[in-house]
């Protein structure tokens, strides 16, 4: 009886990582005025037995977070001994905003405006192009992780093409409370690893500069409900997440004066058109305008400042095209 042949090793920048084992890899990004190296942290964890190959991503925007500790999580609970296939996890992608605290790089460039990048261009640039050419290219689906910016916090969502059955397949997996139908945007990860062939999961959850918990559970859960779905690890839950909404359209309500906000609405809630969802006083505690809802849908993002601008964000309501049935996904192909 012949012995079945090893599969064979995963090559990265210039390290290969063995089937069965898992290797934290830097990949060379720069270096700093100190002559200090600063590199992309990519772990790899490639499988023994055959199966599909999967990357995750946070901190595209350095302020956010939470995709952080949620692949420090699914780490924890996938084995290169047991997983089939591989899964390249790469926490920190804009590693100097990250560093500095700050949403965009030194050069202000927002990094997922960036993509594909270009290996001789900007700083931008040259991160956009590592990551596609080391992670991205040798990847069938990708899950894109991201929270609100500029004091807002999101519903757990999943962004993606909803009219693409395969990536739909996905985002049922995930198990989200909203599949929102969102655009390609140029120059965004999304957009180039789409043109590259891949399926793209963008998540949406919490608030940038915080670990919200009910967030990081969520994207936690439905990292691991996706590598599931995709044959990749055992199910890990034994009942199917609650039926998500798809949504294709959505706006913001819009503050009609300048105030103090007094928020009435929570991320999640179903509203009606012209619902109450919270009021706006002065200083002294006058009412100066009430805030009402401005379509039917549910709430899946609102902002957390309570002082606010006329004309300045406050809620975001998507409009409800159907729910998603209860019952687990079909396998993928």
């Amino acid at each position: 009886m012949s012995r079945r042949r090893p599969r064979a090793s995963f090559a990265i920048g210039t390290v290969k990582v063995r089937a069965g084992h898992a290797r934290e890899v830097g990949l060379p990004i720069t270096r700093l005025v100190t002559g200090a190296d600063v590199s992309l942290p990519v772990h790899v964890v490639h499988g023994r037995d055959d199966g599909p190959t999967v990357w995750i991503n946070a901190a595209i925007h350095g302020d956010e977070v939470i995709g952080v500790e949620v692949i420090r999580r699914v780490l924890t609970k996938v084995s290169p001994k047991t997983i089939r296939g591989t899964l390249l996890a790469v926490p920190i992608v804009n590693v100097l905003g990250f560093m500095n605290g700050d949403r965009y790089l030194p050069d202000r460039r927002d990094l997922n405006r960036s993509f594909p990048g270009s290996a001789r261009g900007s700083l931008a640039g040259r991160i956009a192009n590592l990551l596609m050419t080391e992670v991205v290219a040798k990847c069938e689906v990708g899950i894109d992780m991201h929270t609100g910016s500029d004091r807002r916090s999101n519903l757990p969502q999943i962004r993606c093409d909803v009219d693409d059955p395969h990536t739909l397949d996905l985002a049922r997996a995930f198990g989200a409370p909203v599949i929102f139908h969102a655009k390609l945007r140029d120059g965004s990860l999304r957009y180039a690893a789409r043109e590259r062939g891949a399926r793209v999961l963008l998540f949406e959850g919490g608030e940038a500069w915080r670990f919200d918990e009910w967030a990081i559970e969520a994207g936690v859960r439905g990292v691991l409900r996706v590598l599931a779905h995709l044959g990749m690890i055992e199910p890990v839950e034994e009942e199917p997440p609650p039926p998500s909404l798809i949504c294709r359209r959505s706006g913001w309500v819009r503050a009609r004066r300048t105030g103090i906000l007094q928020m009435e609405a929570n991320l999640g809630q179903v509203v009606t058109d012209d619902e109450r969802l919270g009021g706006l006083s002065d200083s002294f505690g006058r009412r100066l305008r009430l805030v009402r809802a401005n379509r039917a849908g549910v709430v899946i993002g609102r902002t957390e400042a309570p002082l606010v601008n006329r004309g300045d964000a406050l809620i975001h309501i998507a409009e409800i095209e159907q729910a998603e049935q209860a019952e687990p996904a079909a396998a993928a192909e």
